[in-house]
């Protein structure tokens, strides 16, 4: 199993920045691609970002151009850069992995991110 610690949210005024952060632990070989979902009040949780384990990244319509996700191997730690935050952006956002060679996934426990207006 892989274990996922987010951090890195948190109440932010429209136009600005945060940096979320995810350490994955556990069975780490396993892991294939991590991205990042997000989930509002009432809605249905989407992707916001993902990247391969080769470095290959794509991104929701809705957050290109502000969002950049990254990956430190080295440090089993995947990263959502946010910038120009909107009111919209308002949701709990989930770190997820998935793994080699099968459908299964983990998810973090997720990090609250409040953009003011």
């Amino acid at each position: 199993q892989v274990q996922l610690a987010e951090s890195g949210g948190g109440l932010v005024q429209a136009g600005g920045s945060l940096r979320l952060s995810c350490v994955a632990s556990g069975s780490i070989f396993r892991i294939d691609a991590m991205g990042w979902y997000r989930q509002a009040p009432g809605k249905q949780r989407e992707l916001v970002a993902a990247i391969t384990s080769g470095g290959s990244t794509n991104y929701a319509d809705s957050v290109k151009d502000r969002f950049t996700i990254s990956r430190d191997n080295a440090k089993n730690t995947v990263y959502l850069q946010m910038n120009s935050l909107k009111p919209e952006d308002t949701a709990v956002y989930y770190c997820n992995a998935k793994y080699r060679y099968t459908t299964a996934n983990s998810w973090g426990q997720g990090t609250q991110v409040t953009v003011s207006s």
